[in-house]
């Protein structure tokens, strides 16, 4: 069911906090757990840098992605200051998550604590072929909001 087979190893090989792991069967995403020492406080408008106890061996043309949780984001307004992050594939450090608490409450991080989802991805590299203009297209330079609010597709507009 999983073809890639990616390395992972912890880096306190005493340590008991959950590798990252499915949560369903239907999950694209694994839960990162903190491997925190002690208790870790985020105060409102404060990030810290929350380690994960692991590091893997991504192999070349994959890139793990760091996102946040949405449980975390609604009920608390905690989530990832960079979501989401990229780990590149020649990257053998420890995998820490940027957590930032953008409520008005603070926010307490346990060890063990699921903070992030990892995703892992294919990518292609890509080379560049300057050229003095680009094709046109309909939407032309539009961007940031150009069609607005209102669907202007739905169920009264369907064919």
């Amino acid at each position: 069911m999983y073809p890639l087979k990616v390395r992972i190893s912890r880096v306190n090989e005493q340590s008991n906090v959950p590798l990252p792991h499915y949560a369903t069967g239907g999950s694209a995403g694994m839960d990162i757990c903190a491997a925190v020492e002690s208790d870790v406080l985020i105060r409102p408008g404060e990030t810290v840098l929350v380690p994960s106890g692991f590091r893997m061996e991504l192999p070349q043309g994959y890139e793990a992605q760091v996102r946040p949780r949405s449980g975390l984001a609604f009920k608390h307004r905690v989530g990832i200051l960079n979501a989401p992050g990229t780990i590149d594939s020649d990257y053998r450090g420890e995998v820490k998550v940027i957590l930032t608490n953008f409520g008005s409450e603070a926010f307490t991080v346990r060890a063990g604590d699921r903070i992030a989802q990892l995703i892992i991805s294919k990518y292609e590299r890509i080379e560049w072929d300057e050229v003095a203009s680009v094709n046109e297209t309909t939407r032309g330079e539009g961007g940031f909001g150009h069609t607005g609010v209102v669907s202007t597709r739905g169920p009264q507009n369907a064919k």
